[in-house]
């Protein structure tokens, strides 16, 4: 059972251990994810993720009396009622919604990463939005999951939390720290690599995604090492007006996707088509 205590200060311990997890190197020491808004903590709660403290204010606990009820249910939770402006100083989006929490960095419950069917390797992607995005659409859409570059936007960011809406919870995603030596190891296996590049004379309709593939997606400013293109089997480009230079990349995986779920619901003899 939650027992409550109201704090109308920013300056409680628990709460300056909350606001310091907007930083990658308090989430690492501290062992803990920060969950900002409604649809991330009953994601967290639908999945059995652990939590280990809530803070709402005293409107969002009316507005959502199920969700709190839930949380009620979860033993060793530290519970707080906020003032809106103490949970305003916790959260790092302009206007919270009410609650925040604090999540376990626990992985053992995350789904594995076995290519079947459709997954991506992201190559040091930057920009917390595309990953979240990118994330979202995987799951979305049904993809196998996502092979992370360790030097990419760290996947724990609550900016990557939000932007994928509660998907983070049921991707599969795996940080490599060679990135290189994982698509060679799955290469072996037999999956397909295909590299997206802006100059492809391939367009991505035209493969035949009914294989097990691997998308290799890179950088926003300066896309695909040499390295990691020279491994792919096949190179395919989206294309795009003269008048733009490329897609967002977060774009282009969804694009591939649902391009790979189209080939896959007409069957192989619609497996890959070609445009006049």
């Amino acid at each position: 059972m939650l027992t409550s205590q109201s704090f109308t200060s920013s300056q409680n311990p628990l709460l300056k251990q909350l606001r310091k997890l907007s930083r990658a190197k308090d989430r690492l020491r501290e062992g803990l994810l920060l969950l900002e808004g409604s649809h991330l903590v009953e994601e967290a709660l639908r999945v059995g993720w652990p939590l280990a403290a809530v803070c709402h204010t005293a409107d969002w606990a009316q507005a959502h009396p199920e969700l709190l009820a839930a949380l009620a249910r979860q033993s060793d939770l530290a519970y707080r009622l906020c003032t809106p402006e103490v949970l305003a100083s916790i959260a790092t989006t302009v206007a919270p919604d009410g609650v925040v929490a604090a999540a376990r960095r626990d992985w053992s419950g995350r789904p594995a990463l076995h290519i079947g069917s459709l997954a991506f390797a992201l190559e040091t992607l930057q920009d917390p939005g595309n990953l979240g995005t990118i994330i979202r659409t995987s799951v979305a859409a049904g993809s196998d999951g996502l092979l992370l570059s360790a030097d990419s936007v760290d996947p724990e960011s609550p900016k990557v939390l939000r932007a994928s809406a509660g998907a983070w919870f049921h991707c599969p995603l795996q940080v490599t720290e060679n990135l290189g030596q994982s698509v060679q190891a799955l290469q072996a296996q037999g999956i397909q690599i295909v590299a997206t590049l802006p100059d492809a004379p391939l367009s991505y309709w035209q493969l035949d995604l009914h294989p097990p593939t691997l998308v290799l997606l890179g950088n926003e400013g300066s896309g695909l090492s040499e390295a990691l293109v020279n491994l792919a089997d096949h190179r395919v480009s989206v294309p795009v007006s003269p008048q733009v230079e490329s897609l967002n990349v977060a774009i282009t995986a969804a694009l591939l996707l649902y391009e790979a779920k189209r080939q896959r619901s007409w069957g192989s003899e619609h497996a890959a088509r070609s445009f006049d």
